[in-house]
Order: structure tokens, then sequence, then C-alpha cells
């Protein structure tokens, strides 16, 4: 489908300030954004679409517009934070001994970009990273910028046939991997599917050794030098628009195949500075991603967010550890913190916890799954994080359309995901019609603005059942507006639980046992029942010194303090729940390993 601009309706709605360069820029736009490969892939929609004005009575809301977006590719934005932060520290990856300055990442970034000039990367060619957290994660996200080129984040969990299908589903033709990971070569790995992915041009390395057939990255680092790259890859940045895909991130895969949402250099580049000035980031602060980068939460929230406000990123450890967590914070003086709720809970429960200098904290973000009150209760006042913040969001959304403020009161900032970021909108709908339902119902919520994907790469099908009428992105989440346009996520549409004909939302009897002293972690899902059709079941991990507790204990507490249908009536204690390795829980695992325990197939078929 053809890119269609109003650029008559952005000059008068999201960036008047900058409309004349929109004018000027609008023909050059569209004759970028129609490149035969991606117009044939994904639609690319246009963004300048007219605010609603409904009734102040209904759930729909719009954010603050009095700063404008920044109209730059994610290349200029590094470019910028290199002059005005040159000598700031941009990166630190504490498990490799490694710490790049702006200057630095800008140098790197470049000689990286001109080693895939120097292997004929087109611009929106499908470069990947198959690889944990790292300094050259963060080089390669913004050498492929540079180039024009779009990152394609991968799991480094991903088994054979899983990397087969991701690289494949987008055409990938170029590979930066890891050597290995917690003993699996990743080599291995991809020689095993090497006669699946023909498309797969070049495969480089990380490290000094690179196997046979290989690049090693420090080869790509030197293939650009010396040569007249400079001038090609000047010539690419100027020609590169915002509007321009620039990353695909596969969705969690919490149930079905993971779609590929492809995500432009405004949406992503501009959520980051909208998260990070939620949370008050500026120069200076030093901000400890613990979070994996293949996800919007590390390569967004974290890096472009933190490249935005002139931050340092620190990396405690390859991949997620809670004792090194601590004591990167200690050790770097880390201002900031990210994490899902049950990395924050872990940390927590580390013995060394109560030992640790926290101090330096001030604010950070707990996002990624539901946040219970309980857990953001205990991070503000033990963890020093008094500024933390909630952010809600979904891979498509790039990520964030929701976020709590340091300046939030403290029940707000607690109990609601806050209000609706800068220069989006957002509504909640009856499921069924789609019509906007009043404040205080719960319904669907959907959101619409510069953020929303530019839709499922070479899915045009799921792109149109995810995106409505308007560009209206429908997440899937039940919510609540309150009539100062707070905003509280009730659960899943698809995990509610109708029970003898009563709708009970697992997020609020969630939030309920957390109140429990013992409850450290608890996730609740609906099993089918011959009598009232479907019955509630909690899975529930217990603090250290708690263990003795049971379920019969837990039902006992809940009778009275809540209506009778919410109490579970199946009640497990576990160790762990199944979770991406982004840290969401997988329901759907919970509950079919819950049906097979309890002998339920038949009701469920």
């Amino acid at each position: 489908m053809a890119l269609s601009v109003a650029l008559s309706v952005a000059c008068r709605g999201l960036w008047p300030a900058a409309s004349a360069c929109l004018a000027q820029r609008g023909q050059a736009t569209l004759a970028a954004a129609q490149t035969a490969d991606f117009r044939q892939q994904i639609v690319m929609p246009s963004i300048f679409i007219p605010w609603e004005q409904p009734a102040p009575w209904l759930s729909y809301v719009r954010g603050r517009t009095d700063r404008p977006l920044l109209n730059i590719t994610i290349g200029a934005l590094l470019e910028r934070a290199a002059i005005t932060y040159p000598n700031q520290e941009a990166v630190v990856s504490l498990h490799q001994g490694a710490r790049l300055t702006y200057a630095e990442l800008l140098r790197q970034a470049d000689a990286a970009a001109r080693g895939l000039l120097a292997l004929g990367v087109q611009r929106r060619d499908r470069v990947g990273i198959w690889a944990p957290n790292s300094v050259e994660w963060a080089v390669l996200q913004y050498a492929a910028a540079r180039v024009g080129a779009v990152l394609v984040n991968l799991n480094p969990s991903l088994k054979a046939a899983e990397l087969s299908y991701a690289l494949n589903r987008v055409g990938v033709t170029t590979l930066v991997l890891a050597p290995e990971l917690r003993g699996t070569s990743f080599a291995d790995t991809l020689e095993s599917i090497r006669h699946q992915t023909p498309q797969l041009r070049h495969r480089i390395v990380l490290g000094p050794d690179a196997p046979e057939g290989c690049l090693g990255w420090y080869e790509l680092l030197w293939a650009g030098e010396g040569s007249s790259l400079a001038g090609e890859l000047r010539r690419r940045q100027l020609e590169l628009r915002p509007g321009e895909p620039a990353n695909i991130q596969f969705t969690s895969g919490t149930t079905g195949l993971p779609k590929a949402a492809t995500l432009t250099h405004r949406g992503i580049l501009n959520n980051g500075l909208a998260v990070g000035a939620a949370c008050g980031h500026g120069e200076g602060d030093r901000v400890c991603v613990p979070v994996p980068l293949f996800h919007c939460f590390g390569s967004v929230m974290g890096n472009l967010a933190a490249c935005a406000h002139g931050a340092a990123v620190v990396y405690p450890s390859d991949c997620f550890d809670a004792g090194a967590t601590l004591r990167a914070v200690q050790q770097e003086r880390c201002t900031s913190l990210f994490g899902v709720p049950t990395m924050f809970a872990m940390e927590l429960e580390r013995p060394e916890f109560q030992h640790m200098d926290l101090s330096s904290l001030r604010t950070g973000i707990m996002a990624g799954s539901p946040c219970p009150a309980a857990l953001m209760q205990r991070v503000r006042s033990e963890m020093h994080m008094s500024g933390v913040t909630i952010a809600y969001g979904m891979t498509e959304t790039s990520p964030v359309s929701f976020q709590t403020s340091t300046e939030d009161p403290v029940d707000r900032r607690v109990h609601t995901v806050g209000r609706i970021q800068p220069h989006l909108e957002a509504r909640v709908v009856d499921p069924h019609t789609h019509q906007t339902l009043p404040r205080g119902q719960v319904g669907e919520l959907c959101v619409r603005g510069y953020s929303v994907m530019a839709g499922y790469f070479g899915d045009q099908a799921a792109t149109a059942a995810a995106i409505g009428e308007g560009r209206w992105m429908h997440t899937g989440d039940l919510a609540v507006i309150d009539p100062q346009g707070y905003c509280s996520i009730v659960g899943r549409i698809k995990d509610m639980v109708i029970r003898g004909g009563e709708n009970v939302y697992p997020r609020e009897v969630e939030e309920f046992l957390h109140r429990h002293p013992a409850v450290a972690e608890v996730q609740v899902f609906g099993v089918p029942d011959p009598r009232m059709g479907e019955e509630l079941c909690a899975w529930v991990r217990l603090r250290e010194g708690h263990r003795s507790v049971g379920p019969d204990e837990l039902r006992d507490w809940c009778k009275g303090r809540i209506a009778h249908f919410k109490v579970p009536r199946y009640i497990k204690m576990v160790d762990s729940f199944p979770t991406t390795t982004s840290g969401k829980p997988q329901k759907f695992k919970m509950r079919e390993a819950a049906i097979d325990e309890l002998g339920l197939h038949a009701l469920a078929a």
C-alpha cells in the first residue's frame, strides 16, 4: 500500500513549529519510504492524524504537545550526543570491563558502519544481532542506524528452529552473533541451519576468533578503514528520513508464533526521549540496565533514552543476575535502575541486599508485566528509589504509551501506570462495538500516535487485525481511565475469567494476595470447571522464611476480605514461573500445566 502523508494535518496538529520543514521534505520522504522491498512487506502508514475532540466524560486522553518531537534519525541522535557530551561516559559493560564515552561510541559506531558498507549492506537491508548485553550490541545498534539498515533484535535463547524462523521471516542478510552463551555455541547452532537460510550472506562473530566462513568483529571494524567509505556513510545519513524503519522486534511469544513489529527512527527515538524525561534523567545520570537489549526495555528505554539525555547506561552482566545488578549499582553509583517486577523481587531477596550501599539510586522504571503495589512500596523505601516510575506499553508502540512521573502523588505511582505520554492518544473502548466508554468503565485500551509500529513485517493481515480504523492500535489489555486521566491496567482480555457469570480480573486478585506477608510473587489465571465454567487458580512463590504457609492458610486469609468468587479454588506453591527471556510471565503455559495436573483435559477440549 502506498504511503499517505497528510501534510496539511501535520502543520495544524503534531508539529506546528516544523510545518515549513515538513512541507519541504514531504515529497522526498514519500519517495524514500517507498523502497520496493519494504513497500511489498509492510504498510508504511501516515502518522499525521488529527486529534479527536470527544466529550470530556469519555475515556479518551491525549498527551502534552508543548515540547516538539525530534524529527531526526537515530544516527543523528548519537552524533548530537557526541558533540554535546563528548567526554561523558555513554556505555559501561562491567562483565566485559569496557567503557566508552559518547565520542568513542560514535567513532566505533562509524567504524562498524563503514564495515557494513564494505560488505555491501544496502539501505533497509536487515542486519540481525543475536547476542546478550554487551558494548558491541550498542555499537551495532547505532552503526546499523547510520547506514540506514534495519536492526533485527534476536533473543539469545532462540534454538535452531526458532532462529531459522526469525531469520527467514524478515530476510536477515547480515547476522552479528555471540560465539556462545552459557555453554551453547551460537556458531554451531547457526551452522546447523545454514541450508535453511540462503539469504544470509554475512556472519560476524563477536570476539577475537571467528570460525571458518565467518568474519570476526574486529575484521568488520577494520574492513572500512583506509577507504573512501566515509563519504558514502555521510551520504546515507543525509538521505535517511526519520519516518523510515529502523528496528524489527519480535513480539515476546507469550502466545503463538512471534510477529515481527517494524519500528521507525522517529518512533523509538522519541519514545526513548519521553521515557527518560519521565524518569528525570539528565547529563551525569547512570542508568543500570540489567534488562535484555533484544527487548525494547533495554534498547529503547535504556540505550536510546540515555543517549537522548546525555546519561550513561551500565550493563551489570550479559544476562540478568540479581547479585551482579546490586553490585553494579553500588560500584558505579547508579542513579536509576530498570527491571521487571520479578527482577526487583529477586534483588530484594538477595542475602547481601541489606549490606549493599544503594543510596545513589533516585529513580528508575518497573515495567514489562503488572507491577504489584506492595512490591513498588518496598522498592521505594528499601532501595532508595523514591522517584521510581511504572511504565506501560507494548513492543508495537515503541514501547511506552503510559508512564507515571516523579512528580505524581505516591498513590498514583503505586496503583496506576500513570498518564498518557506526550504526542500520543489513548481511549478505552467496548471490545465488541469499539465505542469509547465513559471514564471509570473497564474496556480495551487503544493507542494512537507517532509510536505505533509501521506494521508486522510481511503480514498485512495481522497488521490490519491489530491496527484498526484511524490507526488505533488495539492493545488487547483491559484498562480503566479515571477522571484525572490516570490509567490502570486490569488485565488481558484473553486472561479475564468468567466464573459463574461473574467477570473476574486476575490482576485484582494478584494485587490482593500480594498483601499477605508471605507472598513474594503470584500469578492468577482461569482453568475450566464443569459447574462454574471457570475457576481461579493461583501459583504462588513465597518469601524466604515463610515456606510453611500453605494453600489452605491463604484461602482462609482471603475469606471475608474479598468476594467469595474471587478466592482461588486452586493454589499451588512454586519456586518460579515460566517466563519469556524478557521476564514476562507466560500464563498460557501455567494454565496448560494446571489443566494437566488437575486432570481437566476433557473440559479444556
